[in-house]
């Protein structure tokens, strides 16, 4: 007995020693170069640890290094630029040399234990400081599990920003927080997650807080905010020919032929304006610096874009490609400015001069112009009338307006239905292919009628046409899981509405013909004889919602708002037709190709697949 507590002394002594000990004169990035090695089953580069593969990442590291004075530092970044590895470069260096508590934080503690699991506790393993310091997984001491790593003089706890228990359990010096827009608003009804770790820091005078992100939309970006208030580094490169030193931007980069291959950037000096290729970007890494923009913060603050991925990561022509992939979508858009360019996604306030719209009308050479290999239909009910438009869709979201008709009558009453189906039922003339049939069509059943709609969708579900409802909120998909409702006796689809209409706002905004790009006619299909055309009051209605940032108990949030005395069915009715395109699932590349073959319906049963007919695959010969 007397040994085993003799043996406990000797241990808190060193613990007790390794504590005291001053912190190291060297930098994080120097000790990384040093010790680091990268494990094979987390690493696509395994093997030492090399800062000169990603110079950039040098000051960022460096300045959370115990002999740097800030005490706050910010990083707003794109993916595929080595922050992880970075971020770990740093944990494992104050675990081994500047020990004391530490608390890692993801958005979730599922990702938390997946990050452990995954990335730190294979790093550890591959680090000779650490690899005897940490114990033993197995142990009994509990000393090393999933969430917590004790070393000498120190603890790691790995922590979920859902959980309020993990973020207030304890003193913490040295804080590292991940993906902090992923973050809830709110921790277990204590408030921010962000606000309620930073508290833990407070008894420390020598704390370090680190906090990078992908950011996600303007104005209520966290990390956007923290790096507004920082002294905002931008990574300045030289020109491999004039040596002018410039950031690696967007604008710059250039391709033809909507070519990926193609893509090179462009020098920003006037006088020079040389054609500068990736080849280029190793030596420009190597000589790049820091500049700060507000020298006059004490935060350190950081932004670096995917532009800057070194040679063999994500390249430029990556970066093109899925910049061609996402035109006309809005999402794909915010995902792609967000984790490449690192960039707030500009969610604002939405204004379109809806006369600009009006003038855009075009003539088409049929009902159906070539290009557009897909019809779909949405209907909009009211208590006095039904509102239904019709779209025709082609290949890379480019989609063409082709009628937009209002029946009049009580859809209380079968007749004003009757008429809907004549109307979904009849034959479109194509340009090139014939006659189409609408493959699939949305009908609002949300607050007008819901058993009418019920009743007229259920034995059409063979011809896709569904029952649907509204979901509002930010991150909701357009079109949710099918539902089979019994009541409706069909399935039902919940839509997220303020997707669709954010789409098609970043759609009518596009000035040029191409991807995404909606055409409108300047003559409507005429079923009696009459001249008839979209009215004025169409472009008005599809422009009429505004989206605006609103302030409530928590982080802001974007609602989408209707002025009072406007109204919003083509707009409405354009979502619905999108979400019946997303429904029917068409492969349109194929259909492009007049191969006429399109994909089963993902979101319904094997009996309405089975129900489909031919006619509504497309083109009807």
């Amino acid at each position: 007995m007397g040994r085993c507590r003799l043996k406990v002394l000797e241990e808190i002594e060193i613990h007790f020693n390794e504590g005291m000990r001053p912190p190291p004169d060297f930098t994080v990035s120097e000790w990384a170069d040093k010790h680091r090695s990268l494990p094979k089953a987390s690493s696509s580069e395994p093997g030492l640890w090399r800062t000169s593969r990603t110079p950039y990442l040098k000051e960022i590291m460096d300045v959370m290094s115990p002999n740097s004075h800030y005490s706050d530092v910010v990083v707003m970044k794109g993916s595929q630029v080595g922050f992880t590895e970075a971020l770990l470069n740093i944990t494992l260096f104050y675990m081994a040399h500047a020990p004391g508590p530490i608390l890692s934080v993801q958005p979730t503690i599922g990702i938390a234990e997946k990050f452990s699991k995954q990335r730190l506790s294979p790093s550890i393993l591959e680090c000779v400081p650490l690899r005897e310091k940490v114990a033993d997984n197995k142990s009994r001491d509990g000393g090393n599990t999933v969430l917590q790593k004790d070393f000498p003089g120190g603890t790691l706890i790995l922590g979920g920003a859902n959980s309020a228990a993990n973020l207030r359990s304890m003193p913490i010096k040295t804080l590292l927080l991940d993906e902090v827009d992923a973050y809830p608003e709110d921790c277990d009804g204590e408030g921010d997650p962000v606000e309620l770790a930073k508290k833990r820091t407070t008894n420390f005078s020598q704390r370090k807080r680190l906090y990078g992100s992908t950011p996600t939309i303007g104005g209520i970006s966290r990390i956007e905010k923290l790096f507004n208030d920082s002294d905002q580094r931008y990574y300045f490169v030289p020109c491999p020919f004039c040596k002018h030193k410039q950031v690696l931007r967007w604008v710059n980069i250039k391709f033809e032929n909507r070519d990926p291959k193609t893509v090179r950037l462009i020098c920003e000096n006037e006088s020079c304006k040389a054609s500068i290729y990736e080849r280029h970007k190793t030596a420009m890494l190597e000589q790049g610096e820091w500049q700060k923009k507000n020298p006059e913060s004490d935060i350190a603050g950081f932004h670096i874009s995917a532009l800057y991925s070194p040679i063999g990561w994500y390249s430029w022509v990556d970066v093109v490609r899925d910049h061609l992939v996402a035109l006309g979508d809005a999402m794909k858009r915010k995902v792609w400015t967000n984790t490449v360019l690192g960039e707030v996604w500009d969610d604002s306030t939405n204004s379109i001069d809806h006369h600009w719209l009006y003038k855009r009308k075009e003539p088409y050479a049929a009902t159906v112009p070539n290009g557009s290999v897909c019809i779909t239909a949405g209907v909009d009910t009211q208590d006095d009338r039904l509102e239904a438009q019709v779209v025709g869709w082609g290949n890379e979201g480019e989609s063409w307006v082709i009628d937009y008709s209002v029946f009049y009558g009580d859809p209380h009453k079968i007749d004003v239905w009757n008429n809907l189906d004549l109307y979904l039922s009849r034959p479109w003339r194509h340009e090139v292919h014939g006659e189409m049939i609408i493959g699939s069509t949305c009908v609002d059943a949300g607050g007008h009628c819901t058993d009418e709609v019920y009743s007229f969708c259920k034995p059409r579900q063979f011809r896709h046409i569904f029952p649907t409802f509204g979901r509002s909120g930010v991150g909701k998909q357009l079109v949710g899981k099918a539902v089979k409702s019994k009541r409706a006796g069909t399935f039902v689809f919940f839509l997220g509405v303020d997707q669709g209409k954010s789409t098609i706002y970043s759609r009518l905004k596009l000035p040029e013909q191409g991807p995404g790009y909606v055409h409108f006619p300047d003559k409507l299909p005429s079923f009696t004889g009459e001249v008839r055309e979209l009215q004025e009051a169409y472009f008005s209605g599809l422009t009429s919602e505004k989206k605006i940032l609103k302030q409530g108990s928590g982080l802001p949030k974007f609602e989408w708002v209707l002025p009072a005395g406007k109204r919003n069915e083509p707009l409405d009715t354009m979502v619905l037709a999108m979400a019946a395109l997303q429904i029917l699932n068409p492969n349109i590349v194929d259909l492009t190709r007049k191969k006429l073959v399109y994909s089963p319906i993902s979101n319904t049963s094997a009996t309405v697949r089975g129900q489909r007919r031919i006619i509504n695959s497309g083109i009807r010969r």
